[in-house]
């Protein structure tokens, strides 16, 4: 069962990243339409018409499915870890599909991060939990969960490129992270009887949820990198999912003598999010144009510099 586990995860997380790539494509050759719900649905109308875009859309649903059979046959301690792996895929996904590969900075900064967050979620190794909430729970950790992500929309609201960039892809990981804990809620239903899943609001929820962090993901893709996006996105599902496995399933995060992986963990993520932070200040963006086939030159987008 572990084994069917580590690969749904593993196959959740390079269909995510090829889904990140994918969308960040075709954000790319979008104009800046300005902010606000009128210019995000103009984007999105335009968006609609774009192959890359839809096929991105598409393997961030299954995706979904993956990462929700994954947490069917397992804790959320086991299939965070490994879904830290999606950095790593962005990168490689991204080279292909861009025809250009990053620097020797940011993929050494996305490793570190990767590796960061897979040590500290080992060792942090959450128990497994109740394989549901009572309502209390829920009540608690969706405020909780509602606030972090309006204050992020708003303080993303005045800023560009990759701080914005960012803060929404921050933001839509928390939602992210909210929307796997209520499918496992409602997976967790089906332990009572098959058709118990259906007959409850987690799985509902699920899809109103997931429709938010869909949203914030393409502001996110449309604002700036995937270098700032992408470790904003995995970094803060990884962590909002220990958190709220805590406040909901009663996951209990290991200490003693763990602390010290768990603190190198930590110290790799401060690493490789300096990394990063020096490679934009420096423009090393390798995701801001487009390669083209015909004469094998680049065509820049309006997006190339913020």
């Amino acid at each position: 069962m572990i084994a069917v586990t580590v690969l749904l995860a593993l196959l959740a997380a390079l269909s995510n990243a090829s889904a990140s790539v994918l969308q960040r494509r075709a954000a790319v050759q979008e104009s800046d339409e300005g902010t606000g719900a009128r210019a995000a649905l103009r984007r999105l109308t335009h968006l609609l018409r774009r192959p890359n875009w839809l096929a991105g859309t598409g393997l961030l649903a299954l995706s979904s499915v993956l990462q929700g059979g994954a947490l069917a046959t397992g804790s959320l301690s086991l299939v965070q870890p490994l879904l830290a792996a999606e950095l790593l895929f962005t990168l490689v996904v991204g080279s292909v599909v861009f025809r250009r590969a990053p620097d020797r900075r940011t993929w050494l900064a996305f490793a570190a991060l990767a590796v960061g967050l897979a040590l500290f979620l080992v060792a942090a190794s959450p128990s497994a939990g109740q394989p549901t909430a009572s309502p209390r729970s829920w009540l608690v950790g969706g405020g909780g969960v509602l606030g972090v992500v309006v204050l992020l929309v708003a303080a993303a609201r005045p800023t560009r490129g990759a701080a914005r960039a960012a803060l929404l892809g921050l933001a839509s990981a928390v939602s992210f992270a909210t929307t796997a804990a209520l499918l496992k809620e409602a997976v967790g239903r089906l332990a009572h009887r098959p058709d118990a899943m259906f007959g409850h609001w987690a799985l509902y929820a699920t899809g109103a949820v997931g429709l938010v962090a869909f949203l914030l993901l393409q502001s996110a893709l449309g604002a700036g990198s995937l270098t700032a996006s992408q470790p904003a996105l995995t970094l803060g599902d990884a962590i909002t999912s220990v958190v709220l496995g805590w406040v909901l399933f009663d996951e209990v995060i290991h200490l003693g003598l763990r602390v010290i992986p768990e603190v190198i963990g930590i110290g790799l993520i401060g690493a490789g999010s300096l990394g990063l932070a020096g490679a934009s200040a420096e423009g090393q963006e390798w995701d801001t144009h487009v390669r083209d086939r015909r004469d094998g030159g680049t065509r820049h987008t309006n997006r190339a510099h913020r």
